[in-house]
């Protein structure tokens, strides 16, 4: 999304054009979407609206219609916000390090204390020494993700939802552990009074408030120390992330898995009952899922899907949509901006330049136009109609044949018979506009021809759409393609995937079809793991 895409939010209507054109992220909260914080490209960090419990950040408790900078975040490089209802405020810093500002009724800020924040403080209880790589918040709780994987939690604990053993409040950082103990935390997040982590492993563990089965655990009982979610056993979790009170999962695989409350129709899944336990939506149209959002706001559900469809279901605008409905949006983000009750956003919005995708209209327009072209290549039977400069301009390949000793720098038809037409065209478009139009079915074909016109760029592009599609029945033969194109990322990343789906790959078709060499290289790769042991 482009700065230009910020009038989806109405905080941000009266803002100069040219302090718009220089916010790179921004992030919006607060009841009724009515607070917003900005940072621009020189890392100057702001913040304007209604200011409720000095959520603003700026040292009084005053309202602004227009940025008022946040001195205490200034050139820290923030990485990104999370907030609370009160709203309680937290920003995470490249260092490493948390901010926390706003309300603390319930000790959400981890400073040891219930006095309001009016400007961003480091939380350094029990976090000194550790850093953070990620942070979620509740309605009144908070949580930190350390590079070691460890979780640590805070705030209001009346549910169990900061994971203690017990279900008073906590006044700082405590790490959270029980369950947790040994295990490497990728993903946090909170709903209202719940909180959830992925490990590296695939699995999921909830604690908190129960009362309409979002932890996911078979009942409703709440939890106040981390329990392992029983419903996703041969499945691999990557991400989750919960509504007020329901929970979706992402598999690796792209199976999208919810349960919790339902009163909106927030799981999707064609009637208004809860779940306490995982259930696997079904939604032939959606198809793979990349990308999931929610938030403890509301109780709103979006999807990203084939094609980079966007779908949305649950509470949108005062309707209750019970199954996944695609939308006409282009981001997740613009679901929570147009159907939920509050202009709020799941996680800040990293903003492109308004000037770099001018330029890239320019050029998609005059990719295949007839009136502008001065080559055209054939394929198929089909004609494509492209630029000589351009395509000198953007690749290796065209730069050498189309110098002027070469036959086709004097033509202005090529033919090519290599590559079938859908392939060749999507790299042509890929030479105009950086973008990769093609199904996920015919990815290989790109990274065949990325690889011999040495397209380092593309070859990349092409690997993490093959691994968006990466299955059981696929995996073997997309592990041997790797080898063969030195793709040594997806090559690993096919063996990882493998490796955790080992009884199931062995016994398809394309694991028999590999050749020796391949097999044993397998085999001792997988026994270097540790897979075979007992």
């Amino acid at each position: 999304m482009s700065s230009s895409d910020l009038k989806s939010w109405p905080i941000f209507r009266l803002l100069e054009p040219e302090f718009v054109a220089q916010i790179h992220m921004a992030v919006v909260y607060g009841t009724m979407g009515n607070e917003a914080l900005i940072m621009t490209k020189d890392k100057m960090v702001y913040a304007l609206g209604s200011n409720t419990s000095g959520c603003l950040g700026t040292g009084d408790m005053h309202s602004t219609l227009y940025p008022k900078k946040i001195e205490a975040l200034c050139e820290k490089g923030i990485k990104t916000f999370a907030y609370g209802s009160g709203p309680h405020v937290l920003a995470l810093a490249d260092s490493g390090e948390v901010y926390s500002w706003g309300h603390n009724g319930f000790c959400e800020l981890g400073n040891g204390s219930t006095n309001q924040g009016l400007t961003p403080t480091p939380v350094n209880i029990n976090l000194n020494g550790k850093h953070i790589v990620d942070i979620a918040c509740g309605n009144h709780h908070s949580l930190a993700l350390t590079e070691d994987g460890e979780v640590y939690a805070w705030g209001q604990n009346n549910c169990g939802q900061v994971g203690s053993g017990i279900s008073t409040n906590q006044g700082s950082p405590r790490l959270v552990n029980s369950n947790l103990a040994g295990k490497k935390v990728i993903c946090i997040t909170c709903g209202q009074a719940s909180s959830m982590a992925v490990t590296e492993n695939g699995e999921v563990y909830g604690w908190g408030y129960n009362g309409v089965g979002q932890l996911g655990i078979g009942n409703y009982v709440n939890q106040v120390n981390p329990v392992k979610v029983p419903g996703l056993m041969g499945v691999r979790i990557v991400k989750v992330v919960c509504g007020h009170t329901h929970t979706l999962a992402l598999t690796d695989e792209g199976m999208l898995y919810v349960w919790g409350g339902n009163s909106y129709g927030q799981l999707g899944t064609n009637n208004k009952t809860n779940a306490c336990s995982p259930v696997m939506l079904n939604v032939p149209e959606m198809g793979r899922v990349s990308d999931i959002a929610a938030l403890h706001y509301n109780h709103i559900s979006a999807a990203v899907g084939d094609g980079g469809r966007v779908f949305m279901w649950g509470q949108c605008r005062g309707q209750s949509i019970t199954s996944p409905t695609v939308t006409p949006l282009a981001h997740l983000h613009e679901v929570l901006a147009c159907y939920s009750s509050s202009n709020v956003m799941h996680k800040p919005l990293i903003l492109c330049a308004d000037e770099e995708l001018n330029i890239l209209d320019c050029m998609r327009q005059a990719f295949d136009d007839p009136l502008t072209s001065d080559l055209m290549v054939h394929v198929e039977g089909k004609t494509i109609h492209v630029h000589k400069a351009i395509l000198k301009i953007r690749s290796q390949y065209f730069r050498t044949m189309l110098q002027d000793p070469w036959l086709e720098n004097s033509q202005s038809v090529i033919e090519h018979d290599t590559f079938s037409y859908i392939v060749y065209k999507a790299y042509l478009n890929y030479l105009y506009t950086g973008d990769v139009d093609l199904p996920p079915e015919n990815a290989l074909e790109l990274l065949n021809l990325a690889n011999l016109y040495i397209e380092k760029s593309l070859m990349r592009r092409c690997i993490q759409m093959i691994k968006h599609g990466i299955t059981v029945l696929n995996v073997a033969s997309l592990y041997s393609t790797a080898i063969e194109y030195n793709a040594k990322e997806l090559e690993e990343f096919c063996f990882k995937f493998a490796l955790n789906h080992m009884t199931a790959v062995t016994q398809t078709e394309n694991f028999a079809r590999l050749d020796e060499k391949t097999v044993k290289t397998f085999i001792c790769k997988a026994a270097q793991s540790g897979i075979f042991k007992t």
